[in-house]
C-alpha cells in the first residue's frame, strides 16, 4: 500500500440486522483525495444465498443505518461537504430519503422508539449569537467567553460550554406521501413559508452534555449518561440517567451506588438496563488502566450489579447489544484483539470470535448475529457469526490488497527483567537487511492489533521493516500490565519497546540492526523523545502529536485537568523526573516534530516548546504543522492531509534511512 492507495481504505459501520433476518445494511466509508474529504454510502448486505451487496444510498456521507422495530424504515445519518450530519429516513426498500432534523450543529446519535413512531436522537445546542445563529456574525465578531470551569474544551469540537449536547424527540416522518413543493412568491413579493422538517421537542438542558440514548421497552423513558454532580469539573465521574419521553425531571440511576465513569447504556427488550463503566474511586478520578466492567440493573431503584470482572475482561471500546431479556453482546479488548462475547445477567460468558479479530460492531435480530470486523486481510468488512466463527459476507479490501498486503507476524520476546512483550513485525519483500522502524502507539492505555494498519503497510511498501508492540502501560493485558507505568512513565515501558526491538531484529531474518528509526504519536510522541534521551542508536525520530511536557499540559489540553496528574503525578520533581522536556538537552537524535494546529489533546505548545529546544541546542530537527487538523489527523484527517502526512514521513527516512526504494 502506497499514501495514494487512502481511497481504497474501507470502515465498516456496525450493521443493523432487518427484523426478518434477511439483509443488514452498513455504513461503507473511505477518504477520497479528489473530494479531500470522508465519503460513504449504505450498502444491503444479503444474508442466504447468492446474492451481492448492493448500494442502497447515494449521499456524500451516510452512515449509523438502523432499520425501525418493524423493519420498514431505516433511519440513518447524512452530511453533506462542509456540513454536520443530519438524521434522514428511507423506506427500508429504498427510495428517496426524507430529512427528519436541520439542526445548525447536526446530530450525533439516535434511537428508535419500540412503536416505530418517535426518533430520539442527541444534538449541539448552540448559544445564542454563536455558530451561525445570527447572520453575519462569524466567530471573530462572537461575544467574550466567560469561563469559570477547568473543562470547557473537547478535542475535535472545541468550547463546549456554549454548545451543550442534549436529548430530543422528534415524530417520524411519512416517508410514503407526496412531497410537498416549494411555494412560488407572490407578484406583491410575499409568499407562504417553504416545507420544513418537523420542530423537535428538547427533553434534556442544563451545563452539562448527555448522550448514550436507550429508548425503554415501553417507550415512555429513555436512559442517557450525563456527569450532572457538583463535583463533576474536578473529577471523571458521570451517570446513567432516565428521562420520560414526556417531559419531566431526569432521575438517577446510578450515582447513589457507586464512582462510575459511563461507557454505554442500553435497555434490553424485557426491561433490564445494561451499562458499562469504569469505578473511578473515592477520587472519582483514579481512571489510568481501569478497565470498563459490565452492570445490570433488574428493577428501577436496585443496586447495579457487576458482571464482568475488569482485571482480564476489559470493554472500553465496546458498544453494548442486547441479544435477549437477559444477556447483551460486547467487545473485550485483549491481546491486540477485539472478541466479540456473550455475557448473560448470571454473569457467565462465551467467545464468539477469537483472539485475532477486532470486532468492531454487532447487529442482531433473533438469531442472527452479524458483526463489522477487521484483521490482517482486511480494513473493514462484514460476517455472519456462527458456531464456526465468522463467515465473511464481503471483500471490500480486495483492491487495498491487490496493491500489496504485507501481513504481520505476531511474536512474543521475553524482556531483560523476564516479562513477556508481544507484539507484531512486517517485513518487506526480497531479501535484507532491511532498515528498521520501531512503532509506538498512543494511549498509552491503548494497543496496537494484527489488524491490517494502514501507516505499517505504507511503511513496509516503502522498504522498511516495521516492529511494533504492547508495552507496559498498554490495554488488552489486565491492569496491573496497564498501572506499573502510572507516575513511572519512561521506565519499564521503555525496556518493553527496546527489548522488544531486539528480539524481534534477532528473530527475524533480513532485519539491520545497525540502521533504525524510532516514531510514534501522542503517547506515542512521549516514548519517543524519552527515548532518545536515553539511548542514540537511532538514525533519526519523528515525534508526532506528542504529550511532551507535563507542566504544560495542565490549563492548555482539554484533558489537561487530570491526564497528567494521574500519570506523572503532581509533585514538581516527580513530573520532571518523567518529562521529555526536561531531558532534551540529552537528544541529540534528528528530530522530525509533526503536529496539528487544532489539537486540543496534546496542544501545538508541547510541539513548538520540544521544537525549538531542540533547535537552541543545535539538534537536526523540523517542525510541520497541519492547519485545522486536530488530535485525529493520523486517522481521520483531511484526506489530502493525511497523504501529505506521509509524504514528509516517508522524505524524512530518505533522507535519514534511506531503504532500496525511498531514498534521495
Amino acid at each position: 500500500m502506497k499514501a495514494a492507495d487512502l481511497d481504497l481504505l474501507v470502515g465498516v459501520s456496525t450493521p443493523t440486522v432487518h427484523p426478518g433476518g434477511g439483509r443488514a445494511v452498513v455504513a461503507v466509508t473511505h477518504p477520497s483525495l479528489s473530494a479531500d474529504a470522508t465519503v460513504g454510502q449504505l450498502w444491503t448486505i444479503p444474508l442466504g444465498g447468492h446474492a451481492a451487496p448492493k448500494l442502497l444510498t447515494r449521499g456524500f456521507r451516510d452512515t449509523a443505518p438502523r432499520f425501525s422495530p418493524d423493519g420498514r424504515l431505516l433511519a440513518f445519518l447524512r452530511a453533506e461537504p462542509k456540513r454536520p450530519p443530519q438524521l434522514f429516513v428511507v423506506d427500508a426498500a429504498g427510495g428517496e430519503p426524507v430529512a427528519v432534523t436541520d439542526r445548525k450543529l447536526g446530530v450525533t446519535e439516535f434511537d428508535w422508539s419500540p412503536d416505530g413512531r418517535t426518533l430520539a436522537f442527541v444534538s449541539r445546542e448552540p448559544e445564542q449569537g454563536r455558530y451561525g445563529t445570527v447572520e453575519g456574525i462569524d466567530p471573530n465578531g462572537e461575544p467574550a467567553r466567560r469561563i469559570q470551569s477547568l473543562k470547557y474544551q473537547a478535542n475535535g469540537v472545541g468550547y463546549t460550554i456554549d454548545r451543550r449536547a442534549h436529548v430530543f424527540v422528534v415524530s417520524v416522518p411519512d416517508v410514503w406521501a407526496a412531497p410537498s413543493p416549494a411555494p412560488a412568491p407572490r407578484p406583491d413579493g410575499s409568499s407562504d413559508p417553504a416545507p420544513a422538517v418537523a420542530e423537535p421537542r428538547q427533553l434534556t438542558d442544563g451545563p452539562w452534555d448527555d448522550g448514550s440514548i436507550s429508548f425503554s421497552p415501553d417507550g415512555r423513558r429513555i436512559a442517557f449518561i450525563s456527569a450532572r454532580h457538583a463535583s463533576r469539573d474536578v473529577d471523571l465521574r458521570s451517570n446513567v440517567f432516565t428521562v420520560p419521553v414526556e417531559g419531566g425531571d431526569a432521575r438517577d440511576l446510578t450515582g447513589p451506588h457507586g464512582s462510575y465513569s459511563m461507557v454505554d447504556a442500553r435497555f434490553a427488550p424485557g426491561g433490564t438496563l445494561f451499562f458499562t463503566a469504569q469505578d473511578v474511586g473515592e477520587s472519582g478520578r483514579d481512571f489510568v488502566a481501569k478497565n470498563t466492567a459490565l452492570y445490570v440493573i433488574e428493577a428501577d431503584g436496585e443496586t447495579p450489579r457487576r458482571l464482568t470482572d475488569p482485571e482480564p475482561v476489559d470493554l472500553t471500546e465496546s458498544s453494548i447489544v442486547p441479544v435477549r431479556d437477559d444477556a447483551v453482546l460486547v467487545q473485550d479488548r485483549r491481546r491486540g484483539a477485539l472478541v466479540l462475547v456473550e455475557v448473560d445477567a448470571a454473569g457467565e460468558s462465551r467467545d464468539l470470535t477469537d483472539e485475532r479479530t477486532v470486532v468492531g460492531g454487532a447487529g442482531v435480530a433473533g438469531e442472527t448475529v452479524v458483526v463489522s470486523f477487521a484483521d490482517a486481510r482486511t480494513s473493514g468488512d462484514v460476517a455472519v457469526v456462527d458456531a464456526g466463527g465468522l463467515h465473511r459476507l464481503t471483500d471490500l479490501s480486495a483492491p487495498l490488497r491487490a496493491t500489496g498486503i504485507v501481513e504481520p507476524v505476531e511474536l512474543t520476546v521475553t524482556g531483560r527483567d523476564g516479562y513477556p512483550v508481544h507484539g507484531w513485525v512486517l517485513t518487506p519483500e526480497g531479501e535484507g537487511p532491511h532498515p528498521v522502524l520501531l512503532n509506538i502507539h498512543g494511549g498509552p492505555y491503548a494497543s496496537y492489533t494484527g489488524a491490517l494498519f494502514d501507516e505499517a503497510q505504507v511503511y513496509v511498501a516503502a522498504g522498511y521493516a516495521v516492529v511494533m508492540c504492547n508495552p507496559r502501560g498498554a490495554a488488552g493485558y489486565g491492569q496491573e500490565h496497564g498501572r506499573v507505568i502510572r507516575q513511572r512513565m519512561g521506565t519499564v515501558d521503555l525496556a518493553d519497546v527496546l527489548d522488544f526491538l531486539d528480539g524481534a531484529i534477532a528473530e527475524t531474518p533480513g532485519l539491520d540492526r545497525e540502521r533504525v528509526g524510532i516514531m510514534g504519536g501522542s503517547y506515542g510522541g512521549y516514548l519517543t523523545a524519552w527515548t532518545i534521551a536515553h539511548d542514540h542508536r537511532f538514525a533519526a525520530a519523528i515525534v508526532e502529536r506528542g504529550f511532551l511536557d507535563p507542566d504544560a499540559f495542565v490549563g492548555t489540553s482539554d484533558i489537561g485537568s487530570f491526564f497528567g496528574d494521574e500519570y506523572t503525578g503532581t509533585d514538581p520533581e516527580l513530573m520532571r523526573s518523567q518529562s521529555p522536556q526536561a531531558v532534551v538537552d540529552r537528544v541529540r537524535t534528528p528530530t522530525l516534530v509533526l503536529h496539528s494546529s487544532s489539537d486540543l489533546r496534546c496542544p501545538l505548545s508541547q510541539a513548538e516548546r520540544y521544537y525549538a529546544a531542540l533547535k537552541r541546542r543545535g539538534v537536526e530537527t523540523e517542525l510541520v504543522v497541519f492547519p485545522g487538523e486536530d488530535h485525529e489527523l493520523s486517522r481521520s484527517g483531511r484526506p489530502r492531509h493525511r497523504r501529505e502526512r506521509f509524504d514528509i514521513i516517508l522524505d524524512w527516512w530518505a533522507e535519514h534511512l534511506p531503504s532500496r526504494s525511498n531514498h534521495r
